[in-house]
């Protein structure tokens, strides 16, 4: 029997809720497929920020590092600035195990209703393929003359040749198993430096694959067209920042942030890679008990395919989709419903 070594960080706000619904149901499908899973959580968040002034302890990428994978819930705290969370753990986890890829698919599911006329489930099916450890939200910069009328802040992008090829190659090779459609989303027209090199090394990465049609979209002009025609969308790639933006637009098209799920991908085999929700930590709803928890649902189904069991990764995700098609099913709140969390993950695991 195979087993699996999986870190779970429930986080911050409805971070906790959704991986405590998620797991029992991760280690039903993989009772069903011959596995094993072993879990180990760590009580790592804002919390522990408030109390001992840092996110996770020093040597936490140390003790992440022995896992097969990691299923984080949240980041976030109403009280604590986000720039504080995020650079105290999500980055650094993202960045110390190279986790180069985030990958984050939008689909709109039968039974799910967009905020967009004329959709209906199928018709949106797409997955953007984000670089996620340099470009916007690389750490260089700093601020001088604090709290002064001449005060300074300078934030740098940086974007390196290996970094660029690395997830454009990525998303080129998503765009041959899927529909062979690439759309290449920069800023180019502005930033003639880091973009151009970008839109350059997709020209020349392109030639590679003859048979992947490429469109090539400023990210302004993309954010406006996932609105207005998202069905003709297939593998989007853009770097760290305009990734993040165009992720939230595609969920919210797809019907619901409840919906949207991500995984930080390595391709370096010591390290393992970590999988989320993108709805964040939800303050607004935490400890209400009606978070959506299908989002890491289908996160832990990236985690399962990313392992090799995609027949897993597939149980976890025809139950999602069967659920959702069924308008008798429990539904959270964002979706029209009254369940509970905990509801909806009794439902879908009756289902498995």
């Amino acid at each position: 029997m195979t087993q699996y070594d999986i870190a779970l960080l429930p986080g911050d706000g409805v971070g906790p809720a959704v991986v405590d619904a998620t797991v029992p149901l991760v280690e039903d499908v993989a009772d069903t497929h011959g596995l094993t899973i072993d879990t180990t959580t760590y009580g790592w968040g804002s919390e522990r920020y408030l109390e001992r002034g840092s996110m996770m302890p020093d040597d936490a990428t140390d003790r992440l590092a022995g896992h097969d994978a990691i299923l984080l819930g949240a980041v976030g705290h109403p009280d604590i600035p986000d720039h504080v969370t995020l650079q105290g753990l999500l980055i650094p986890i993202r960045k110390a195990f190279d986790q180069f890829v985030c990958k984050r698919p939008s689909v709109l599911y039968e039974g799910v209703e967009s905020p967009l006329r004329g959709y209906a489930g199928g018709d949106i099916d797409l997955v953007v393929y984000r670089e996620n450890t340099e470009g916007e939200y690389a750490d260089v910069g700093g601020r001088e003359h604090r709290g002064r009328g001449h005060e300074v802040a300078v934030q740098s992008a940086v974007f390196t040749r290996t970094g660029v090829e690395r997830i454009v190659r990525a998303a080129f090779e998503a765009a041959v198993r899927r529909e062979g459609h690439l759309t290449n989303v920069t800023k180019s027209n502005a930033q003639a430096y880091g973009m151009v090199l970008w839109d350059e090394v997709v020209a020349e990465v392109s030639e590679e694959y003859p048979d992947v049609t490429v469109e090539r979209l400023l990210v302004d002009a993309a954010c406006m067209d996932l609105v207005r025609r998202p069905d003709e969308f297939d593998v989007l790639v853009a770097s760290n920042l305009f990734g993040d933006v165009l992720t939230d637009v595609g969920a919210a098209v797809a019907g619901s942030m409840g919906l949207a799920p991500s995984a930080n991908i390595t391709h370096d085999e010591r390290y393992p890679s970590m999988f989320e929700p993108v709805h964040g930590s939800a303050p607004d709803i935490a400890g209400q008990g009606i978070a959506n928890p299908l989002a890491t649902v289908l996160s832990a189904a990236m985690l399962f395919e990313e392992l090799g069991e995609e027949r897993a990764a597939e149980t976890i995700e025809r139950a999602v989709a069967d659920q959702l098609a069924d308008p008798s099913a429990a539904r959270t709140p964002d979706l029209g419903g009254e369940a509970t969390t905990a509801a909806v993950a009794v439902d879908l695991r009756e289902r498995l």
